[in-house]
């Protein structure tokens, strides 16, 4: 033991020598676009939908509306389930759909309105997830609520909701009367901007079937055809397999493309979007939490290249319906230690630079991605920094949270960035991130006056250092002056959890502290704005930038 623990030191000391001697020199061309800033981060989605209306979750949803250039779209599961609508950890209901005694269907509309109307009211969409399945229709309903906690096996949660429909006409007819209703409530333009997708991950768990494929596809069979007799403008995709489950969406776009509707008895079946999801695998070694940002830049990249392969979908629209470090949001660090990267900034870095190689990947396969859904909402009445996977927690926003409001601020187009740095999305996707150096690379917008220039210093293995120097070189600036504005998330900025640290770790902080840590979970400067020469259209910017730090340059002109 003491051996490793002396080769960690030697290697740790090594890579915090390393980082503070070479500096990383980061050049940005205005006058070279690379593609538009479009804001597909702008998705988010949770297992529980009932905390939408709840207060913390409000207060969430706000931010969320309030830091995108465009509306969010919110996915959530759970909201066909049968219940009256109480939140649990991985679980949630809206009672749209029971029988009486004589089995005539009886349509509740209350919950699910309720939890749509928080959206709308934000100008937020729905991602309309068609899931799960009520208890009356279920072949198996009992037990039907599952009561996994933290530290059972995943597998307690998939009980009588996770079945397909014992009866698929009266599945469908509750399809149907949803989508009805939605129209009637909301009015067709407005419903003809959400999307409608059946199922979560149905190659998994979440589906309990000898033939998960053939079983989905007739699912989607009958779904499809009642959500387009509803409106037959609506947009219905599918299937929102696991990762790695690339041939589970090959087998569901031949399916739709030539297989014979189980519905309808024609060949095919409509579909306006595909959706997949992308995880990483972090995990500990040697008492250290190392990320596998690698896994999850593989999963978009082989889910891409089976969208890619076919001539007819080619240019549909792509969403990643859950696109995170790793699977179980409400798993947390004190059942599982690797998820102890949740609440500082390893977790924040890691999403600014996989959200940087989705846009590569992007542009390599050439696809029509519209959204990458961050599973990552908050969590009510639990407790503080418990180690889920949330963007806040008792109302106080976690670093990570900052990451997209950076984002919000970069518009117009993106444009290229070269350098000396040491990882593409190519190194990462085969390799990840593990070598002496840190991954130090940057993402670059531009809009009319104004550049933005988003900035990480990111490693697998969750380790703390003061970083690297940054020289940054920005040319094609069409002015003589500009005014920066140096943001930034790091240990001593933007950092909620280690303002909660150093008061001791409160799990009840009196409303003095409270006050403090929403202000530490803000984004802040790092400096005030500072007024720059601009020489023949070029600025040269130095900055050190700690590991697992995150930056934004703002450039107003």
């Amino acid at each position: 033991m003491k051996k490793i623990t002396f080769t960690l030191f030697l290697i740790f000391s090594f890579l915090n020598i390393f980082s503070q001697t070479e500096t990383v020199s980061i050049q940005i061309d205005l006058n070279k676009p690379t593609g538009r800033m479009n804001p597909f981060w702008a998705w988010f989605g949770a297992d529980e939908p009932n905390y939408a209306y709840m207060k913390d979750g409000q207060k969430l949803l706000t931010e969320l509306a309030a830091l995108s250039p465009v509306p969010v779209h919110f996915r959530a599961h759970n909201l066909m389930n049968t219940g009256d609508g109480t939140a649990a950890l991985k679980w949630g209901s809206t009672n749209m759909y029971t029988e009486d005694k004589n089995g005539n269907p009886v349509y509740n509309w209350t919950i699910v309105d309720k939890i749509f109307d928080t959206y709308l009211q934000l100008k937020m969409k729905p991602l309309a997830e068609i899931g799960f399945m009520p208890e009356a229709i279920s072949p198996k309903p009992e037990p039907y609520k599952h009561e996994w906690a933290p530290g059972m096996p995943y597998n307690k949660i998939y009980t009588g909701w996770a079945y397909p429909p014992k009866d698929y006409k009266k599945w469908a007819e509750v399809i149907y009367q949803w989508v009805r209703h939605c129209v009637l409530k909301y009015g067709k333009a407005e419903v003809e901007s959400w999307y409608w997708e059946l199922w979560n991950e149905p190659d998994g768990g979440y589906l309990i079937s000898d033939n998960k494929l053939k079983e989905y596809c007739k699912m989607y069979d009958y779904a499809s055809d009642a959500v387009k007799r509803a409106m037959p403008s609506a947009r219905i995709g599918g299937p929102h397999s696991t990762g790695g489950a690339s041939r589970f969406l090959k087998g569901f776009i031949q399916h739709c493309l030539k297989d014979t509707n189980s519905c309808t008895g024609k060949i095919g079946a409509p579909f306006d979007f595909l959706a997949f999801h992308a995880k990483g695998s972090p995990r500990v070694v040697n008492g250290i939490v190392q990320m596998g940002i690698r896994s999850q830049i593989k999963n978009i990249n082989d889910n891409f290249e089976v969208i890619a392969s076919f001539p007819e979908t080619k240019n549909i629209p792509v969403i990643i319906g859950e696109s995170d470090p790793e699977g179980c949001a409400a798993c947390g660090m004190n059942t599982n230690p690797e998820n102890a990267y949740r609440n500082g900034t390893m977790y924040s870095s890691y999403t600014a630079a996989s959200i940087a190689r989705i846009y590569d990947l992007t542009d390599d396969y050439g696809v029509n991605l519209k959204g990458a859904v961050n599973w990552s909402f908050e969590f009510e009445n639990q407790p503080w920094f418990y180690g889920f996977r949330d963007l806040a927690t008792n109302g106080v926003d976690k670093p990570v949270l900052n990451v997209f409001r950076m984002l919000g601020m970069m518009k117009g187009n993106r444009v290229e960035v070269s350098g000396n740095m040491a990882y593409d999305f190519r190194s990462i996707r085969e390799g990840s991130v593990r070598g002496l150096k840190t991954d130090v690379s940057a993402l670059a917008s531009t809009d009319k006056n104004q550049t933005a220039i988003l900035v990480w210093n990111y490693h697998d293995d969750d380790i703390q250092d003061s970083g690297s120097p940054v020289e940054l070189r920005v040319k094609g600036i069409p002015a003589r002056q500009a005014f920066m504005t140096h943001y930034r998330i790091d240990n001593d900025h933007s950092n909620s959890y280690q303002a909660w640290k150093k008061m001791g770790s409160p799990q009840n902080p009196t409303p003095d502290q409270i006050a403090a840590l929403e202000k530490a979970g803000h984004l802040e400067k790092i400096s005030k704005p500072e007024q720059l020469k601009i020489n023949d259209g070029e600025v040269i910017i130095k900055f050190q930038l700690p590991r697992q730090g995150v930056s934004l340059i703002k450039l107003d002109y």
